[in-house]
């Protein structure tokens, strides 16, 4: 049995004797390697990388102007607007992502070793007096954000589905 994960726990893919299955219920799919081992996914078959994946590390420190960076790459897809701050000093320790949803709401994103979390309702707006959740992915961050989001990630998982059912796999 093989699990096509994406980087969200509420969306799994399996594939089995029994046909293809997906689900979008808010749980997290394990499922058993070759090995025996139980896992979360296979990595060479994710559908989406997460953006530790794609993480640039400084030493010890991860930059995360060029991990913001990879975050848009990763969710663009699934919004209506995302992009690095330009205006917002980001440095290798915080980076600044804007983001407009599907729904039309528009964020600013503090990106940190920490996580993601909202600290403005506004293209490059910080309100230091905003106490949000971090969040350790931007799928979680969004999923919490945007129903928006959460179809147009699903939906995309799907039409993988689809195109590994028709190649056979």
């Amino acid at each position: 049995m093989a699990a096509l994960c994406g980087p969200w726990d509420s969306y799994w893919v399996k594939s089995s004797e029994s046909g293809l299955e997906a689900s979008t219920s808010p749980q997290q799919h394990n499922t058993t390697s070759e090995e025996g081992m139980e896992i979360d996914c296979q990595p060479e078959e994710s559908i989406v990388s997460s953006f530790d994946e794609d993480c640039v590390v400084l030493g010890d420190v991860k930059d995360m102007r060029l991990e913001a960076e990879a975050v848009v790459n990763d969710v663009l897809f699934a919004v209506s607007e995302m992009h690095v701050s330009q205006s917002l000093n980001s440095a290798s320790d915080v980076a600044y992502i804007n983001v407009e949803t599907r729904e039309g709401n528009r964020y600013c994103l503090e990106l940190t070793e920490a996580g993601l979390r909202v600290v403005g309702y506004a293209f490059d707006q910080v309100n230091e007096d905003l106490s949000t959740q971090y969040h350790e992915t931007v799928y979680s961050l969004l999923d919490t954000l945007s129903p928006g989001y959460r179809e147009a990630f699903g939906n995309a998982l799907l039409q993988r589905l689809e195109r590994l059912k028709q190649n056979g796999q």
